[in-house]
């Protein structure tokens, strides 16, 4: 498959073939949609808490006497029937993390890389005569029209000073080809690649 070369001079100006076993599978919208939940659940706080029963600070003796009065037996006013009182089977902290196999995790990448790659919205950023200035690389951005638009840098990049320019054009982010995740790829309108970043995502995804 091959997507399109986005340069300084000429944009368009050539294309870069990738691989088909990663962009050019049939996208899988289950496995996504699994990814997706596995991700956001990763993300979930988890700080939620009530009190119960125990934790309530109340006085622990009882409300009125056991006989006599008219009324139901009761002890102390923090148990949960009363207003005020604890909380019967409330939230607790807890992760909401739960696993997922390495196969689905990958299907589901390629799956989202393989749609956004069906829709044209892959394409290869040459760094080449490039100036790491926001203006210069925003200038690009907006001859294409590209808005959203996500980064992804090798480790062999500049990507510090590339991050530095980036980082005060809107909606648009930065990641290393380690850290790309569906999540990310579905947010973005469009996935720009640096020719090394691209290189070993393809050596990491193909042979790991």
């Amino acid at each position: 498959m091959k997507v399109k070369v986005l340069n300084k001079s000429k944009s368009n100006s050539s294309d870069f073939n990738i691989k088909d076993e990663i962009f050019g599978i049939d996208p899988n919208e289950g496995v996504i949609l699994r990814v997706l939940k596995w991700q956001l659940a990763k993300k979930q706080q988890g700080s939620h808490k009530v009190k119960s029963r125990s934790e309530v600070k109340s006085t622990t003796a009882k409300m009125y006497r056991q006989k006599g009065g008219g009324r139901a037996r009761h002890g102390p006013p923090s148990v949960v029937q009363f207003r005020g009182g604890g909380v019967v089977h409330g939230p607790v902290p807890r992760s909401h993390s739960h696993k997922l196999p390495k196969k689905i995790r990958v299907l589901g990448l390629k799956s989202a890389l393989s749609k956004k790659a069906k829709d044209n919205s892959i394409m290869i950023f040459n760094l080449e005569k490039i100036k790491f200035k926001t203006s210069e690389i925003s200038k690009i951005l907006i001859s294409e029209g590209k808005k959203k638009v996500l980064f992804v840098v090798g480790n062999n990049d500049k990507s510090e000073d590339l991050k530095l320019a980036i980082r005060n054009i809107p909606l648009s982010d930065l990641i290393n080809q380690i850290g790309l995740n569906v999540y990310d790829i579905l947010k973005k309108d469009q996935i720009l690649f640096t020719e090394h970043g691209l290189k070993e995502f393809q050596d990491r995804l193909l042979n790991g």
